[in-house]
């Protein structure tokens, strides 16, 4: 079925794309992941080709067309390739927002250029050991002291944690206030007090660094509040749709993905003197998950629509998350069993989806929090 929502403009940025992920990805990721960190370098061709901060503006070495549509292609050319090492989306769709939309002039001047070329790698920090998907839950404080506040806590599970050189925090700056007592502020490379701990050795994505963070009296300048004090809540509610768009939008080309290898290699593979194809069983499983495939890609394309003309509900991103990440765990789970002990070794495409693509239905909210988002929202 043709998709409608690329113009040509849109398919020359995907050729970029494909020759970027050609020529500085594919032949260095197996190293990687072996090392648990892509290279900067990586970063910087990524910003030398314009990947980066795609919707900022083109004073500060941006691309200065905020059209979700770029990032989407940028997002499913990733997920095809099955590059999970590098968090480009991350760098563009959740931390470039709030660079975008809640610096002031002087911080955009200070930390966007850099951010643009590749020399700035940011990460962003929500996710405590005892608060998950639960922003509420936070206990990070950041206490008031004149110039300055004094940042304690600690966040894990943060991506891009190891290479961040600028860390958006949620700390609480009123203790009391609860959600309405959060603010952001941006940590940098150095600051005394901000530590890094270990790479944590994940089950998949080896080479996306992910990293626990540690905050001990650290003087966050008030220059580097972002956005308004006490405001950090409703910041992070508005830019949640686009995050959970954009990990549904990868979970719908991974799965479509990981089916076009399978059916390939059921033509190919024989069992019993035949083609796994020629199997009925194998027919039916191939044209379940191509129709579940088929539908979810309209329902994520129409999401992709709205939000670029504004109007994407959170509702409606948090369907898309929840059925898009579990398709995609479903299709990869059930190609792999067509693989059959082919599927094991992780040599085959097949076994690095199925480790890589696990996480999908946890970060970003769990298919579990999205549905509560989505049954409050139809019974309030």
């Amino acid at each position: 079925m043709r998709r409608d929502l690329y113009t040509a403009d849109h398919e020359a940025f995907r050729d970029t794309v494909r020759i970027f992920l050609a020529k500085e990805v594919t032949p260095h990721h197996e190293q990687w992941e072996k090392d648990g960190v892509v290279s900067r370098a990586a970063w910087r061709a990524a910003g030398r080709q314009g990947l980066l901060g795609l919707a900022v503006p083109t004073e500060y070495g941006g691309g200065g067309v905020d059209d979700f549509r770029y990032s989407a292609l940028l997002i499913e050319e990733f997920a095809r390739a099955g590059a999970s090492g590098m968090a480009l989306s991350l760098h563009n769709d959740i931390v470039g927002p709030y660079l975008t939309r809640l610096a002031t002039d002087e911080q955009k001047r200070r930390w966007l250029p850099g951010y643009t070329s590749g020399d700035l790698i940011t990460a962003i920090a929500m996710t405590e050991p005892g608060a998950g998907s639960d922003l509420q839950g936070i206990r990070t404080t950041a206490a008031d002291r004149g110039d300055h506040y004094l940042l304690n806590g600690t966040k894990t599970f943060i991506s891009n944690g190891i290479l961040a050189d600028l860390v958006v925090v949620v700390a609480r700056t009123t203790p009391d206030g609860g959600s309405s007592g959060q603010s952001l502020l941006v940590v940098e490379r150095g600051m005394e007090g901000f530590e890094r701990g270990r790479n944590l050795d994940k089950i998949g994505q080896k080479a996306q660094d992910t990293a626990e963070l540690f905050f001990e009296d650290v003087k966050v300048p008030k220059e580097n509040l972002l956005g308004e004090e006490n405001k950090a809540f409703t910041a992070l509610m508005g830019h949640l749709a686009q995050e959970r768009l954009a990990i549904a939008v990868g979970a719908a080309a991974a799965a479509e993905h990981i089916l076009e290898v399978t059916t390939t290699y059921v033509k190919e593979r024989e069992a019993f003197g035949r083609p796994l194809s020629r199997l009925q069983h194998i027919r039916f499983e191939i044209a379940e998950m191509a129709t579940e495939c088929a539908v979810t890609r309209s329902f994520v394309d129409r999401c992709i629509i709205e939000h670029t003309h504004g109007r994407l509900h959170a509702t409606h991103a948090s369907m898309a998350k929840w059925w898009a990440t579990e398709l995609q765990k479903r299709v990869v789970d059930r190609c792999l069993q067509l693989h059959g002990g082919y599927g094991y070794m992780t040599e085959y495409p097949v076994a690095r989806a199925f480790l890589d693509g696990r996480i999908q239905t946890i970060y970003g909210g769990t298919t579990e929090i999205m549905k509560e988002i989505i049954g409050r929202s139809l019974l309030a």
